[in-house]
């Protein structure tokens, strides 16, 4: 007869501790996801079609930009590459999730997750067509390519992985030393 492994103290006061994780991860992923698509929605209203605002001089614009390529507009032909593999991140994301056990990488995940989801909503819903749509850019730097609040939520959450990486925590939150 097959005995069922034993469930320590430890393995039960750990679930709960995941599932803040998770909680963690999908609290900053909507926040992320909900600034990026209020943005979107205001600049779609109010600024596309209209002069660039400039925010600090020529230093910073908000200046309306349909963009149906990837970072700094390459790529124009691949929207729907794009698109599969912004939904792919998504899915390694959520399979992430399940042995998650480190806040910082909850952040950094929920993050790359709000924006992908953010982009690949433009993707799916913007003109010219489904999974052929243009994303919505606005913020222009000075000598940069123009970017959303999507975009910038993927940058730091990759950023914020490289820097747990390097650091040796893993998202199941254990630290290894190489």
């Amino acid at each position: 007869m097959d005995e069922a492994p034993d469930q320590t103290a430890d393995d039960t006061a750990d679930r709960p501790r995941g599932r803040r994780r998770i909680a963690v991860l999908l609290g900053v992923a909507v926040v992320a996801y909900v600034l990026d698509l209020v943005s979107k929605l205001i600049v779609v209203a109010r600024l596309e079609g209209h002069p660039p605002i400039e925010v600090i001089g020529e230093l910073l614009r908000f200046q309306a930009v349909r963009n149906p390529g990837a970072a700094f507009g390459m790529g124009e032909a691949l929207t729907f590459v794009f698109t599969a593999i912004a939904a792919a991140v998504i899915v390694v994301i959520l399979r992430i999730a399940r042995k998650l056990y480190s806040t910082p990488w909850a952040v950094a995940l929920g993050l790359l997750l709000g924006g992908a989801l953010g982009n690949l909503t433009d993707r799916i819903f913007r003109s010219p067509g489904v999974f052929q749509g243009a994303v919505v850019d606005f913020i222009a730097p000075a000598h940069f390519a123009v970017f959303n609040l999507a975009d910038s939520a993927i940058v730091c959450g990759g950023i914020l992985i490289v820097i747990l990486s390097f650091r040796g925590l893993d998202p199941d939150g254990t630290v290894h030393r190489d």
